[in-house]
């Protein structure tokens, strides 16, 4: 069995992990208070996911091989383009996300997708600030503002604040500079009090999922997993046995 995939919280659904075996995919759903108990073992290219279907790929590669490396168009356009796909015709929103306790992003996205994109990055605060009819001009924007606000967040950042709250001052004070068109305010239920320890495992009872971090307890520690660095990993249903780092909590 291989973890082949995983899917972050939607309107409709839950996060979950995709687990390959005999070429069809199954979904392990990460809702609070789920117990996982996974060893990790290799880990190799995860291949391609058509729905249920797996087509496995055996290349050393992880957690994707070249030949399985998707590399999306639109990741570092900056709107010098002649709009190529048809995504690009489509309205975009263009806005402003918060990740406690104080560390913003400039981003964009599909105008119907943009809550989904939201919950997809894990933010805490967001802000619409611009809605304009297509990706080349959304891009424009992305790419002006990045001067000031970072575009990218990346995962240790996001790990280090999960337990801390968003500096309001500050995030009020960067919306002053725009017409806020739509405010969100998201929980993602985790309920932390200390930090949780970045780890690589799929071990434990899950105590919530933000964005693509999955938060589990276990041993008195809470450990904060990346789901991307678990595709790949060949897995067997036990409990790991290998030791793991521990939060000073756990020995009090």
């Amino acid at each position: 069995m291989q973890v082949v995939g995983y899917r972050t919280e939607t309107a409709t659904d839950a996060p979950a992990l995709l687990l390959a075996s005999d070429d069809t995919v199954e979904r392990e759903p990460l809702t609070p208070g789920a117990a996982l108990s996974f060893s990790l073992g290799d880990r190799w290219c995860a291949g391609a996911v058509d729905d249920d279907d797996h087509y496995a790929c055996d290349r050393p590669g992880a957690p994707y091989c070249d030949q399985h490396t998707s590399r999306w168009p639109c990741a570092r356009c900056t709107g010098n383009c002649d709009r190529p796909l048809a995504n690009c015709r489509e309205e975009h929103a263009v806005y402003l996300a918060a990740f406690a306790p104080d560390v913003f992003k400039i981003g964009v996205t599909k105008s119907g997708r943009l809550r989904t994109r939201l919950r997809e990055q894990g933010a805490d605060r967001a802000a619409h600030v611009h809605t304009v009819s297509d990706g080349r001009i959304a891009r424009q924007l992305e790419a002006e503002y990045a001067e000031e606000i970072p575009d990218r967040v990346r995962v240790p950042t996001k790990v280090a604040g999960l337990d801390e709250s968003v500096d309001e001052t500050a995030w009020a004070e960067l919306l002053d500079g725009f017409e806020v068109l739509e405010t969100f305010s998201f929980d993602y239920g985790l309920d932390l009090d200390a930090r949780p320890v970045p780890e690589t495992l799929l071990s434990g009872t899950v105590r919530g999922v933000q964005g693509r971090v999955l938060v589990l307890d276990r041993g008195g520690t809470t450990y904060a997993v990346d789901l991307r660095e678990l595709v790949g990993y060949g897995v067997t249903r036990e409990a790991t046995d290998r030791r793991l780092q521990s939060s000073l909590g756990s020995f009090s």
